[in-house]
């Protein structure tokens, strides 16, 4: 009955005789209705996407900050480029990040003939990220000075933006600022002038890109106990460098800073860090082939696919030292303290990047009669998390701000004692509470947050390196407790004051 109930509704009238013939047509209509009609009505249901618009317009924190802070015509200025730098990561930007995730770099030890080539390939989205970085300064804004005190702080804001669509680029940046202060910091000696100039270049066809090649097969942190690299000095002064570097992050830059034991002339090296040295290395010649360099291979990360680190066998790679002898670690401290600011600029980007995707999800998505942000225990989360990333914006800005005075001389005692107790605290707090808030974030999608295609699963992996990158909590702690002893406490004095 209720089979001629359904053909009557779709007007089918037929007699015995027609039945036959009409089977097929007959099999299509009961199709219809049993089957598609309720397949299309579900194909119609969908979630809406979150999206965010110019992210320099959207941060109302970081707005106010500026107005707060910048003299009135650098804000002017400042504005103006940031506005559009917002527009430029929107449209531009952010589609070349994703392209960067989909296509990481692959390794081709071999060509189609056998000859040993070692060609890492990275896609044309992460060579474009290198020109975009170059043509918005996001190295060149801290060296030019163009802002006196206020140009490292520009600067970081500037990456602070990026970051988030920068599809892991701002990683190669990191090291590259480091290598920049280093050289700064050695009075920019005339061997290495053009290695300045090219790593804080504004011109596309000139901008480098710099490794840091410390982590060897005993890996971590203990560099004093871990380096086997050994440098031996050539009769035209130059050093060749023997040894396997086992985690060089940005295998595809253009040159890198690397830390190596001078041999003696019997073969002796000097153990421990009193015999570390610092040594600057070309990674390709003029014509493209590598320096006496092999790449064993790439690693396979949780995160941070998009850039390419590799295992490296310096085989005679040619080197210049740029240290004295016997002080690389001291050399290469200036490198630290820029590269663990660009962690803490990482970690605030990235739970930005997820609460405003997540804030802007409630306000689309229905549960239980009505939108997620009228949810009251979903937008006590929500703030929750909006607090961790206000603070840590904070904190980030006034490290920034105490960089920048003192980087032009115009820091006072107590705030250059500020800064060096600061940037461990703010990059051991900032990666720890980045995996946290990212995880919080996800959560609030729900399902959806666990779907890869929606991008949410990247931002947590990428995350996770930030808590274990340029040294993880444990030697963190003991950097904080250093600079305790070092200055008497004096240091602790000075922020209880400050915070009061």
């Amino acid at each position: 009955w209720d089979r001629c109930q359904m053909l009557s509704i779709k007007g089918i009238n037929r007699t015995v005789g027609q039945e036959q013939q009409a089977g097929l047509k007959e099999k299509q209509v009961l199709e219809d209705l049993e089957m598609h009609l309720p397949r299309r009505e579900a194909e119609a249901l969908f979630q809406e996407q979150p999206e965010t618009g110019n992210p320099y317009l959207e941060d109302t924190l970081l707005r106010s900050y500026l107005k707060t802070h910048l003299p009135p015509k650098v804000l002017e200025e400042v504005h103006q480029d940031l506005e559009r730098f917002g527009n430029r990561l929107l449209t531009k930007i952010q589609p070349l990040s994703w392209e960067c995730e989909l296509n990481p770099p692959v390794f081709r030890q071999y060509d189609a003939w056998g000859r040993r080539v070692d060609h890492i390939h990275t896609c044309t989205a992460w060579r474009r990220m290198k020109e975009i970085s170059a043509e918005e300064g996001l190295i060149a804004e801290a060296y030019e000075k163009r802002y006196s005190s206020w140009s490292r702080l520009y600067q970081a804001v500037k990456l602070y933006l990026f970051s988030s669509s920068s599809g892991g680029f701002s990683c190669p940046l990191a090291m590259t600022d480091g290598a920049a202060k280093v050289i700064e910091s050695l009075g920019i000696p005339g061997s290495l002038k053009n290695a300045f100039d090219r790593l804080t270049s504004r011109d596309p066809q000139k901008f480098w890109t710099s490794g840091q090649w410390m982590t060897e097969r005993r890996g971590g942190s203990d560099v004093a106990n871990g380096t086997e690299t050994v440098a031996r000095k050539q009769p035209d002064g130059t050093y060749r460098l023997y040894g396997f570097k086992w985690f060089t992050s940005a295998a595809d830059s253009d040159m890198a800073l690397t830390l190596a034991r001078i041999a003696d002339a019997e073969g002796q090296c000097t153990q421990g860090s009193r015999g570390l040295s610092l040594f600057f290395l070309r990674v390709r010649d003029e014509e493209g082939k590598l320096n006496s360099i092999q790449v064993q291979r790439l690693k396979n990360k949780l995160g941070t696919r998009q850039m390419a680190t590799a295992e490296l066998w310096l085989q005679g790679a040619r080197a210049e030292l740029i240290s004295a002898e016997g002080r690389g670690v001291a050399a290469i401290s200036n490198m630290l303290n820029i590269t663990r600011i660009h962690n803490v600029i990482g970690a605030v980007a990235s739970m930005r990047r997820m609460i405003s995707l997540s804030r802007d999800y409630a306000r689309k998505r229905v549960a239980f009669g009505k939108l997620l942000k009228d949810h009251p225990l979903h937008m006590q989360t929500i703030a929750r998390m909006e607090v961790q990333v206000r603070g840590a914006f904070l904190l980030l800005m006034e490290i920034v701000r105490l960089l920048g005075l003192v980087e032009t001389n115009l820091a006072s005692e107590q705030e250059q004692l500020l800064l060096r107790l600061l940037i461990p605290v703010a990059k051991l707090y900032t990666g720890k509470q980045a995996s946290a808030v990212a995880v919080e974030a996800m959560e609030s999608f729900g399902g959806q947050g666990y779907m890869e295609d929606t991008g949410l699963p990247v931002i947590l992996r990428d995350a996770l390196v930030l808590s274990i990158w340029e040294g993880t909590t444990n030697i963190l702690s003991l950097d904080v407790l250093r600079s305790l002893t070092k200055s008497q406490g004096q240091v602790m004095a000075v922020f209880l004051s400050t915070v009061q």
